[in-house]
């Protein structure tokens, strides 16, 4: 059932309580919604290296595709509105569509979104089967996720805000080649990659139902990736993490910020517990610290070279201006 309040309770200094237990079955509904729709972005977006064309972005009211070429030049965007709680679908001609995000089954989702296209006039071909999950079972035969929590839903948006203002400011730091903020509706995580600006070793593949040429040139060139998941079985709780690939020698061993951070070996990542860093009356400051010092750890070990990829005194001062 849908349960709660628009906006939310329970936040320490803006920041929301976001246990995945207390939301877990919405947490499992939602990312198969958004990879629903992300597919669609697939499918209308011309290739952007390492898949940066299929991600959505946080927005004022939740997720967004962005705006996405039609055949007639026109563009269409579609959101997901966690405030009022539903999905938008709009054009550059005017023409808008709504439905309701309520408690249903995946495949009653997927039928009405894909028939509020077709009645739109949007034509887009779609794999309809999950990428990333374990549970594969195809988005027209799911119905064994479809719950609903509006208020879990609506404070899972307002982290992502808060986490990408902070991600923002640490992309900013960066000259060299950065991703956008970007969530993946693969992995259902927001993330921000820095790159080295050299070749990385072939990538050996193997993640869930996604083609390994897919990750190989995903992988293509050397990176520490940083950003923020709500948790899966894996790791059940929400966290903040980053990783290296390749991996340096002596990476799993760096000192890194702030306390209450560790790698993780079956993870192969840092992890900052997103709980732990709530708490502490600064979480800004603890997420900038945490991003800083794993990028630093990767960096460092990997030999980059930071003076050419890193603000130069000018550019800092421009930046105050």
């Amino acid at each position: 059932m849908v349960t709660g309040k628009a906006g939310g309770s329970g936040s320490n200094g803006g920041w929301p309580e976001l246990a995945l237990a207390e939301w877990r079955g919405t947490r499992e509904t939602l990312h198969r919604w958004t990879q629903i729709v992300g597919k669609v972005r697939l499918g209308l977006m011309p290739w952007i290296n390492h898949s940066w064309h299929v991600t959505l972005y946080v927005s004022g009211r939740g997720l967004t595709t962005g705006a996405m070429p039609l055949g007639d030049g026109g563009v269409v965007e579609i959101e997901f509105d966690f405030v009022a709680h539903k999905l938008r679908v709009s054009t550059s001609e005017g023409a808008v569509r709504e439905m309701k995000l309520r408690a249903m089954q995946v495949a009653d989702f997927y039928g009405e979104f894909v028939g509020m296209l077709g009645e739109m006039g949007i034509g887009v071909r779609i794999w309809p089967v999950p990428c990333e999950l374990e549970d594969a079972t195809p988005f027209g035969e799911d119905r064994g996720h479809g719950e609903y929590d509006a208020d879990a839903a609506n404070r899972f948006w307002r982290v992502l805000v808060k986490v990408e203002r902070v991600l923002t400011e640490f992309r900013s730091r960066f000259v060299g080649k950065v991703s956008p903020v970007h969530f993946f509706w693969g992995s259902f995580d927001l993330a921000v990659t820095r790159f080295s600006g050299r070749r990385a070793p072939l990538h050996p593949g193997g993640v869930p139902h996604l083609a390994d040429r897919v990750v190989r040139e995903a992988y293509s060139h050397e990176v520490s990736s940083a950003g923020f998941w709500p948790g899966d079985a894996r790791y059940p709780e929400a966290a903040f993490y980053c990783y290296a690939y390749p991996e340096p020698e002596g990476f799993a061993g760096a000192k890194v910020k702030p306390e209450g951070a560790f790698y993780s070996s079956e993870l192969r990542e840092f992890l900052l517990p997103y709980e732990k860093v709530r708490k502490t009356g600064r979480p800004e400051e603890g997420v900038m610290e945490f991003l800083e010092s794993t990028y630093e750890a990767a960096a460092e070990l990997g030999k980059w070279d930071r003076r050419a990829l890193e603000l130069t005194e000018l550019q800092e001062a421009c930046r105050g201006r």
